[in-house]
């Protein structure tokens, strides 16, 4: 039986190509974090890279480049793609000052392969660091701190 290269293409994508869910309007409440480090675990586990003990670190990342996150108050985490009219403000100066931050953004939601991404149309409500983790963590976690050789 002899398949055509086109057709082997067309199975192979029709099978493995997931579809984007149609957007939705919503609003999510929740802190601003550095993806980076909330999904690699390279500072710690989750409770060590939200509020004030992972601010720092949150604010370079965002600098260079890092896409920002809305760990919203569902658990779930929201890749941030936009905010506003700014097309590079997923990582970068505009979100420089809500890192670490908690707030409620309202935007479009689009989900694909389990994956939530929001695009903000605007920031309705900021408040300041609220998830004080200095006293437990202080400003860089212990077990962040590589062991000597």
């Amino acid at each position: 039986m002899r398949f055509s290269l086109g057709l082997c293409a067309a199975l192979f994508f029709g099978a493995t190509a997931a579809h984007a869910a149609d957007p939705e309007r919503i609003q999510v409440k929740g802190e601003v974090i550095d993806t980076w480090c909330y999904y690699s675990g390279v500072m710690g586990g989750p409770d060590a890279v939200v509020g004030t003990a992972h601010h720092t670190c949150a604010l370079w990342c965002s600098a260079g480049g890092i896409p920002v996150g809305i760990l919203g108050e569902d658990g779930e985490v929201y890749m941030v793609l936009k905010v506003g009219k700014d097309d590079q403000s997923a990582g970068g100066d505009t979100t420089l000052k809500l890192a670490s931050y908690n707030v409620t953004a309202d935007g479009m939601l689009y989900e694909r392969d389990g994956i939530k991404y929001i695009v903000v149309a605007d920031v309705i409500a900021e408040d300041t660091i609220s998830n004080l983790t200095h006293e437990d963590y202080g400003p860089v976690p212990g077990f962040a701190i590589p062991e000597p050789k």
